[in-house]
């Protein structure tokens, strides 16, 4: 009977940590990196994950890789007079020290662009975090159904999505294969 119920907590232990996947690099500790499902011929995806740092000084995260996509971006999706825009941080995303810095839908985000195929739910893809002092990580991100996921405390009511406009996004990065979506009309 000890054996049944050591096997039971130890099973119950290992699977409360299964979802929690962490990366230790310098200071800086990277938690459960993931990214959501994408449609098919998407020609981008997001990146999310809680970076904390434990260190005495600030460090940046300057760039990446990502097997998936050929550009990686650090983004952050900021509300003014209730338009919501994205833009790319072009020096990077500061990790102040002794604390933590949540990538997530909303906010700072990771944009992995011209996707090189369909980001399917749990899947799990490599990139490499480039972060200024710590030096570089590669990292899995957990690919998790966007249809499956609560979404029920994004907050849309600041939002005018009338006035919103994407003049400001660069399209030139984004390329997509058109020559499936015709094959696919024609059968």
């Amino acid at each position: 009977m000890k054996y049944i119920l050591t096997c039971l907590l130890f099973g119950l232990f290992c699977n409360a940590f299964a979802e929690t996947d962490s990366y230790k690099v310098g200071d800086l500790v990277i938690e459960t990196p993931y990214s959501r499902s994408t449609p098919p011929m998407a020609p981008v995806g997001g990146g999310f994950m809680t970076i904390i740092n434990n260190g005495s000084k600030d460090d940046t995260l300057i760039s990446g890789t990502a097997t998936f996509s050929e550009a990686f971006e650090i983004h952050e999706m900021s509300m003014k007079d209730g338009i919501m825009k994205m833009a790319e941080l072009e020096n990077g995303l500061t990790i102040p020290a002794g604390k933590t810095v949540e990538l997530k839908p909303g906010g700072y985000h990771i944009m992995f662009i011209t996707l090189s195929e369909q980001l399917k739910p749990d899947e799990r893809r490599k990139a490499t975090l480039k972060f200024k002092k710590a030096g570089e990580i590669e990292v899995e991100f957990v690919v998790r159904d966007i249809l499956k996921m609560d979404h029920s405390k994004m907050d849309h009511s600041k939002m005018k999505h009338s006035d919103m406009s994407d003049d400001k996004m660069d399209h030139s990065k984004m390329k997509m294969d058109h020559s499936a979506m015709e094959a696919a009309k024609t059968e």
